[in-house]
């Protein structure tokens, strides 16, 4: 049994997207999925999300996977500079990373530092990494997914007309995203 997470990202909760059909169909698999609710999501600031976390401390582990859609991914890219050992696995999606146009540029620099990070610590918390990006994703424009996979090494998974792979744009359910996390488990 392997402890999974989903960070929401602006605005959103654990009842939106794909998220509750991901949960339910790893937890038939015997897997524990959380998915917390952050503070404040309509005005997220990191240092209270980073303290809803720490509700989980103890769940985050060498077999963990976390999963950051949207400002979520860029929550998972703090998570992962602040974690004393590495987790399993990491998954972005639809995560900005200051590449613009970025709709919410603004609003995202709470969690971006103007978008600075510490990628050797980033990529020395996580076994794995993987990074799902759209080219018609009208929020996240698609040059961050591609510098994210640049940054983390790895191959963008490149979903075309797929919008921001939430429920505006039909995506209820994430048969890719699920199959990826099978070959995690």
């Amino acid at each position: 049994m392997k402890n999974i997470f989903i960070f929401h990202g602006t605005g959103g909760h654990p009842k939106e997207n794909w998220f509750p059909w991901l949960k339910e169909k790893l937890e038939q698999k015997g897997h524990k999925v959380y998915i917390p609710q952050f503070p404040n999501a309509d005005k997220p600031m990191l240092e209270p999300w980073l303290k809803e976390l720490e509700n989980y401390k103890d769940k985050i582990d060498e077999d963990t996977i976390l999963i950051g859609h949207s400002l979520g991914g860029l929550f998972l890219l703090r998570v992962l500079e602040s974690l004393d050992k590495p987790v399993n696995a990491a998954i972005f999606i639809a995560a900005s990373v200051g590449v613009k146009p970025i709709k919410f540029y603004d609003g995202d620099d709470n969690f971006s530092d103007g978008f600075t990070f510490d990628w050797e610590k980033i990529t020395s918390n996580a076994k794995q990494f993987s990074v799902f990006h759209s080219d018609t994703d009208p929020y996240v424009s698609l040059g961050n997914g591609e510098a994210l996979a640049e940054q983390l090494g790895v191959k963008l998974i490149l979903i075309p007309n797929a919008g921001h792979f939430n429920e505006t744009a039909g995506y209820i359910e994430f048969e890719e995203l699920f199959n990826k996390v099978k070959t995690l488990l």
